[in-house]
């Protein structure tokens, strides 16, 4: 029964050392690992490398959970296509093996807390950006798009939207978000 391992850090600056060195004492020969945010599971090759290439009997090993999955729903999806596929799923500094049931359970608790955590850091900076735009400290990014030029293309040259789009080499919608328009149905 082979042991697959898999790190991750969610940005460039992190180290993936001590996760690597966990995951080799855990009796991993392989390991994969990756910089990336685990908020969703696009853009996670090494991720996906793995449970492509996991077999019935395999175990994938992590550290922690949260290191898999930053989501309820992400985390649901991967250990069913691992148990789908015959994989066990263990942790190695929490009591997390899918093989128990006291670890199943343990496993769906750990889950919602790192939902939650999501949550909680994307409200804080929800309100960190409130605050600062009161301040007048956060202003966004400045607009990409020539509002007066396109209304002109539409009073002046008289232009439909998809025409404008083409002209300024934007998406449609932003045609219609500026003009303040709501999008007809085809």
């Amino acid at each position: 029964m082979p042991l697959y391992g898999y790190a991750r850090v969610s940005t460039l600056d992190q180290d993936l050392g001590i996760q690597r060195a966990a995951l080799k004492a855990a009796g991993c020969k392989v390991i994969r690992a990756e910089k990336a945010s685990g908020t969703r599971r696009d853009g996670r090759s090494e991720l996906q490398v793995l449970l492509d290439f996991v077999q019935p009997g395999d175990t994938l090993v992590v550290t922690r959970i949260d290191r898999l999955a930053r989501s309820m729903k992400d985390l649901q999806d991967i250990v069913h296509e691992l148990k789908g596929k015959g994989v066990s799923l263990r942790a190695t500094e929490q009591p997390v093996d899918t093989g128990t049931a006291a670890g199943k359970a343990f496993l769906d608790m750990l889950g919602v807390f790192a939902e939650f955590e999501t949550n909680l850091r994307r409200e804080r900076q929800l309100e960190g950006i409130k605050a600062a735009k009161a301040k007048g400290i956060y202003k966004g990014r400045k607009p990409s798009i020539d509002a007066a030029e396109l209304r002109r293309l539409r009073d002046e040259e008289k232009l439909g939207p998809a025409a404008i789009a083409r002209r300024l080499g934007i998406g449609r919608a932003s045609v219609y978000r500026v003009l303040g328009k709501a999008r007809e149905p085809a």
